[in-house]
């Protein structure tokens, strides 16, 4: 009878665990939304992490002009880079300069502003290479008196994004006439499918039309730059600072060659500077294909009142694999989503009494639908995203913690290993870098490209949080897999970062001492560079990252270097004043000088993104929590810093204010329809906030080594219900 009580017991176990698991269909889908009218703010996107597709009210890039201000139509893929003709022969070597630093010239490339030919070599290797809007793929409809339609002749819509299956589905009527529209993207090819029911293809009136933009090469590209002369348009320039209105210099001859296949296959081969790149077109169903203008190309459907196209981008000499059916491409989609949504981790707020919570599972589930199809890709991603070009379009590494962290917190660190082997790639270029200036080991990049070249700027050129990143995402690769290969994989580069960090730090013998600058700009950008030293978040994340790069070499019975235990043991302390931790120790008016009450707060990083450590004071910590919190700009801060704040007040062991930086009401914490987090009109999108909102919530149920408390960044009052399942502990 025991045995079979025990079986029971078991039997009943089992049946608990899974009636206790997550529905995680119904926890995605009831965040899906409908939009029903445009909505510039609320374009929604397809993509599959390294190729990105986004589409306005019709389902396709209909009204690219139109979207511009918001967010706009893009089709970007991370292999889409070109560079102009360098017909001035510019140097990289025009955009150093020296600044004395340690008693010595260090080389920095910043933004020289003359003379001349110094100011036209940075703007060159800033703008150069930039990534590109690959072709915009919309509806040209003509209404019943021969007019092509308009934004505002788009009428009754009702569009779906399914967040289960990555489609989007689209209706809207044109003259009474009702147009469907199915989109989706292949999850293994830079690949799109449309599928189009409409009794206007029968009569002539629907086309799908292909254009190729021309690239505009500074720091915003919304993919609308038509023609090679054309200036930019006033609202493109109060969007995206004043170098936009800037016209690039050079001739750039592009050709854009149409090839048919046969009756329902067609390649566009578009020629640039230093790419050239195949359009792959692809149709089920009666259509012909012509060339309209140059760079414009129009699949004209006929006879049917449905046409299935699917279309991939490829580079030329990458382009042997065959064209994937519409059909084939919606089941990638399904399938690829639904395996996402399947793994991981997960947590569902329903049941919750405070008003927030359904919001807050909102921000969750959509941002982990951006961040898995724009950030995943084999390049850390630029801070918008495979949408639209900001900076350049190029990546700035001290932001890939936010991008990618959160993936192996929510137990999916393959989706942050993706872009590792990319550190691998530009190791060598790294350690030019610190080579240049002096230094030990690898001076990681901040402001890049595909490549991993370094680009010119006068504050990207003197942050050094980035530097200790890597080391934080090989550990986190490794509490997944703690194996020896793990180890082996990333020792070299972890090994090179921790040499640099040591050398960087400057012995101070009268004090006895290792200090962080002057030369430096703390992620809290508002402080020169020249002045400024031992800032404190910087300093508590060289504590961590050389004791972690210490334990790696013990791990694999390797000698550790001096230099690193003498920098470990010799590291300033956080600089204190009046019980609280200054920004830095060169700013004794950190919290007077308003200035200095902007952008991030990153001194909670100490605290929040970073462990305990062996410098910090967790009482003085908690008064520079309640000065902060109290006497911050909020105005004037970044979406990644409400997450940041969360993190602190969690640790901390302040639940509530934990939930409540999270919705702070500040602009740059606003979360449109389609989830993502806006910052303002110039940069309309911003995915460090959508990762930075995951990792606070990943740390707020999880917690983090040494917490007993369960989900610790919740309140204890019975207002919140947090079911999660899955997560991994931060360090």
């Amino acid at each position: 009878m025991k045995k079979y009580q025990l079986i029971i017991a078991f039997v009943f176990s089992i049946s608990l665990s899974a009636q206790q698991k997550i529905d995680r269909k119904a926890l995605v889908t009831r965040h899906n939304f409908q939009i029903t009218a445009i909505d510039t703010l609320a374009s929604l996107t397809v993509g599959n992490g390294t190729f990105a597709f986004t589409v306005d009210a019709t389902g396709l890039q209909s009204f690219p002009e139109k979207y511009q201000n918001g967010i706009p139509l893009g089709t970007q893929s991370e292999w889409g880079w070109d560079s102009y003709k360098n017909t001035e022969n510019y140097k990289f070597s025009e955009t150093l300069k020296d600044v004395d630093q340690y008693g010595r010239k260090i080389s920095y490339s910043t933004q020289i502003k003359e003379p001349a030919r110094k100011k036209e070599a940075v703007e060159w290797f800033r703008q150069n290479p930039h990534l590109l809007q690959l072709g915009n793929i919309g509806f040209e409809i003509t209404k019943k008196d021969g007019s092509l339609v308009k934004p505002e002749d788009i009428e009754a819509i009702n569009q779906k994004l399914n967040l289960w299956t990555g489609i989007i589905e689209s209706y809207f009527e044109v003259e009474g006439t009702s147009v469907k529209v199915i989109t989706a993207c292949d999850q293994t090819k830079d690949a799109l499918g449309f599928k189009v029911e409409s009794d206007l293809i029968q009569q002539g009136r629907l086309k799908i039309r292909v254009r190729i933009p021309f690239p505009t090469g500074l720091w915003g590209d919304m993919g609308t730059k038509w023609e090679e002369k054309q200036d930019v348009s006033i609202s493109a320039v109060a969007i995206a600072g004043t170098d936009m209105g800037k016209k690039w210099s050079g001739k750039q001859d592009y050709k854009s060659n149409l090839k048919i296949k046969n009756k329902s296959e067609a390649t566009i081969t578009h020629v640039m500077d230093s790419i050239s790149y195949d359009i792959n077109l692809k149709w089920k169903g009666t259509a012909s294909i012509k060339e309209k203008a140059k760079h414009y190309f129009v699949v004209e459907p006929s006879k049917s009142n449905t046409i299935e196209l699917s279309c991939s981008f490829v580079q030329t000499d990458k382009n042997k694999s065959v064209i994937p059916s519409f059909e084939a491409i919606e089941k990638s989609s399904i399938a690829g989503w639904e395996s996402f949504w399947k793994s991981g981790a997960a947590v569902d707020f329903s049941g919750s009494t405070d008003k927030r919570a359904h919001e807050l599972e909102r921000r969750v589930i959509l941002s982990q639908y951006l961040t898995k199809l724009q950030c995943t890709g084999k390049v850390p991603p630029q801070e918008t995203g495979l949408t639209y070009n900001s900076w350049y379009g190029k990546p700035h590494l001290e932001m890939h913690w936010w991008h990618g962290v959160h993936f192996a917190l929510w137990d999916r660190p393959e989706l942050l290993e993706n872009s590792l082997p990319w550190y691998q790639k530009v190791f060598t270029k790294a350690k030019d870098i610190a080579k240049r200036q002096g230094f030990e080991g690898a001076r990681w990049q901040k402001m890049t490209d595909y490549d991993g070249n370094e680009s010119p700027s006068s504050v990207g050129a003197f942050l050094i949080w980035q530097q200790p990143h890597f080391i934080t995402y090989a550990d986190l690769i490794y509490q997944a897999k703690p194996t020896a290969a793990t180890l082996n994989l990333y020792s070299e580069r972890v090994f090179a970062t921790a040499d640099f960090m040591a050398s960087f730090a400057n012995y101070d013998s009268k004090n006895n001492r290792y200090v962080l600058g002057p030369g430096v700009i703390p992620a809290q950008e508002r402080f020169k560079a020249i002045e400024t030293f031992n800032p404190t978040y910087e300093l508590a994340y060289w504590n961590w990252a050389l004791k972690t790069a210490i334990s790696w070499k013990k791990k694999l019975n390797q000698r550790v270097p001096e230099k690193w235990e003498d920098v470990l043991k010799k590291l300033s302390p956080l600089p204190i004043a009046k019980d609280v931790y200054l920004a830095t120790e060169s700013a004794t008016d950190s919290y007077t000088n308003p200035e200095f009450k902007t952008d991030h707060p990153s001194v909670l990083g100490t605290f929040g993104m970073l462990p305990e450590t062996s410098l910090l004071d967790k009482k003085i910590m908690k008064n520079t929590f309640d000065l902060v919190w109290d006497t911050w700009s909020w105005d004037k801060t970044w979406g990644w810093d409400f997450p940041m704040t969360a993190m602190s007040a969690a640790r901390l062991q302040m639940p509530e204010k934990a939930v409540d930086a999270l919705f702070m009401n500040v602009v740059t914490n606003t979360y449109l329809i389609n989830g993502h987090n806006y910052q303002s009109p110039r940069l309309t999108l911003y995915l460090p906030g959508n990762g930075g909102l995951l990792t606070a919530v990943a740390m707020m149920c999880a917690g983090w080594e040494g917490n007993t408390i369960e989900n610790p960044g919740f309140p204890k009052d019975g207002t919140w219900k947090v079911k999660s399942e899955g997560f991994k502990k931060m360090f």
